[in-house]
């Protein structure tokens, strides 16, 4: 008979730890917590890593959030390889029935349980295959993903230099509604850089009976609205997508009075800098052209949130390379186009050569094309998939530290 190979060896080690994965899971879903400060979700985390030999560290003592870095440490010297997974959740009140469902009115909507208990598993087949390991790994649980830079705040204090070198590959793994166990990335740009866009027109106020000897901003804002759906679509390539969503209109309060100002939010997605350079351009001449047709002001705020994701060439063939190698072949696809939502750990990818890839984790009997998706109050994922993504996680630092 022959011997296991190390792929089989990690899968076997992995469907082992699956029923603690799946609990911890569930304990992450059932309590979640939204944010940057997470102290319940880190004190899961910190008992999940205990016994495993990791230094393990808590950022520095004003740290803005709380984030848990653990240093993995090889048996021989080599290079550093950085895994993460993000942790909080999301302020939608849950609708699902499952006896795990949260009922504190907030919600991991976007899997991130699935990725602390995922990361949580790669960490300890990783620790039980020390003595292969040339190198350390640095495990990187952040919270904050969902729209409060997180992982920019946890580069900035240090993830990156935690091991002593810093790190030469870069892998976290996103569920969402797909095939269930099926890994999919692309090179280049994964996804959209993700900006902010804040417009107010300043008129003067009047009474709503004479409008003429008023400044009334309501129609240059409500003309802009339409004006900026325009402009994206006639001054930008389609080969360079941006996609604008005018998702905030605010003006007077009382019915009668035609209000001295309006103003508008969107969000704007991008993928490329240069979009974003001449998106800052074409945003401020359109507010001000159209507020001065109405004698109005206007007054624009442009701020780049999340730049874009864009994934090394060659950090996401190796990573599909190593999954079909410890799944099987199928269980690695390339995504035909990027997606034009938005995810921090573009800020590492900024810095180390990486990859992110997405994981299929529809139930079965729910079809993902018209299953809920990401943020929404009825989304499900499978955590019988928690098994092969604590393994790839873990394949993937072995791929470049064992010897």
């Amino acid at each position: 008979m022959s011997s296991p190979t190390p792929a089989d060896s990690l899968l076997t080690d992995a469907a082992r730890l699956l029923p603690d994965l799946v609990g911890l899971r569930r304990t992450l879903h059932a309590a979640p917590e939204v944010g940057l400060q997470l102290p319940r979700t880190q004190a899961a985390v910190l008992e999940a890593l205990a016994g495993l030999g990791l230094e393990v560290g808590t950022g520095p003592a004003d740290s803005a959030t709380t984030g848990v870095v653990a240093v993995l440490r090889g048996a021989r010297p080599g290079p550093t390889v950085l895994l993460r997974g993000d942790m909080d959740a999301l302020p939608v009140v849950e609708r699902n029935d499952l006896p795990y469902a949260s009922t504190n009115g907030a919600m991991h909507a976007c899997g991130h349980d699935l990725h602390v208990a995922g990361l949580v598993g790669a960490a300890r087949l990783l620790a039980a295959r020390r003595e292969e390991l040339a190198g350390d790994v640095v495990l990187m649980f952040q919270p904050g993903e969902e729209g409060f830079g997180g992982a920019k705040i946890m580069v900035d204090e240090g993830v990156l230099a935690a091991s002593g070198s810093h790190p030469v590959a870069a892998y976290g793994v996103h569920v969402a509604p797909g095939p269930r166990g099926v890994f999919s990335t692309r090179p280049g740009p994964l996804m959209a850089g993700s900006n902010q866009l804040h417009i107010t027109v300043h008129g003067a106020g009047g009474h709503g009976s004479r409008p003429y000897a008023a400044l009334d901003p309501v129609p240059a804002l409500a003309e802009l609205v339409t004006a900026l759906q325009t402009m994206v679509s006639r001054r930008f390539d389609v080969h360079d997508p941006v996609v604008l969503s005018v998702t905030q209109l605010s003006a007077g309060e009382a019915l009668n009075v035609i209000p001295p100002s309006a103003s508008l939010g969107a969000t704007v997605r991008t993928l490329s800098a240069a979009s974003v350079d001449r998106l800052r351009e074409e945003t401020a001449r359109l507010a001000h052209g159209i507020a001065a047709a109405h004698g109005c002001t206007a007054e624009v705020s442009f701020e780049v949130q999340y730049p874009v994701t864009v994934n090394d060439a060659g950090a996401a063939a190796t990573a599909l390379e190593v999954v079909e190698g410890l799944l099987g072949e199928g269980r690695g696809t390339v995504m035909p186009v990027p997606l034009m939502g938005s995810e921090d750990f573009s800020f590492v990818l900024e810095q180390v050569p990486g990859a992110f890839l997405f994981l299929g984790a529809s139930p079965d009997g729910v079809d993902p094309a018209t299953t809920a998706w990401n943020h929404s109050p009825l989304v499900l994922f499978d955590d019988a998939v928690l098994g092969d993504q604590a393994a790839a996680l873990a394949a993937m630092a072995l791929h470049h530290l064992a010897r």
